[in-house]
């Protein structure tokens, strides 16, 4: 295997969640995601449930203020605070095995290393927001807030946190859009490209 690790950032609805899963399953490696944030939750002993609102979406939707965000006499936030350890759980991850993280700036964290395959899964709005409704059981409307609302935290907490351009092409290995390939083909190039 000469990629022993894959990275998944993704847009919400677009399934990069469990195309993760799934290929993690195919391929016998380790998974993690939300199980980030439990040792996050242990390392730091703030709560689980925090961690994971914080987690990888930004408290404020502009970058000005999010770097203003409670700092310390240091000058780090707590959210600057919870980055590092999220950077250091990853760390330790890859040293066991391979595998697999979805989100956490996980590819920028990583991007220095060879044996990395560092995937971006887009979508389209439509699908996305179907999606979404079927998974949090919301009216059209509510899924289209919470997606806009969620890559919009998403993308500012990446691009405060790496100074790179969320989504943009060439900070990936590849770029899939899962509504116009579908998640079975998804999986099928990921696991290809692995091997």
């Amino acid at each position: 295997m000469s990629k022993r690790i894959i990275t998944i950032s993704r847009e919400f609805g677009s399934g990069g969640r469990y195309l993760g899963e799934k290929i993690a399953e195919q391929l016998g490696m380790d998974y993690y995601d939300k199980e980030i944030l439990v040792k996050v939750a242990k390392k730091t002993g703030l709560s689980q449930k925090y961690i994971e609102k914080v987690g990888e979406g930004a408290p404020i939707k502009n970058h000005f203020a999010y770097s203003f965000v409670g700092r310390n006499s240091a000058g780090a936030s707590l959210g600057d605070y919870m980055d590092s350890m999220q950077r250091e759980v990853i760390l330790e991850a890859v040293e066991k095995g391979p595998c697999v993280i979805v989100g956490r700036c996980a590819d920028f964290i990583l991007r220095d290393r060879t044996d990395i395959l560092n995937i971006f899964v887009c979508g389209n709005d439509k699908e996305k927001t179907a999606r979404i409704m079927q998974l949090h059981n919301l009216s059209e409307a509510e899924a289209h807030k919470l997606m806009k609302e969620t890559n919009k935290k998403r993308r500012v907490h990446y691009e405060y946190y790496t100074e790179q351009k969320w989504g943009e092409a060439g900070n990936y290995s590849i770029c899939l859009n899962s509504s116009d390939i579908g998640y079975d083909r998804c999986i099928e190039i990921i696991c290809d490209l692995v091997k």
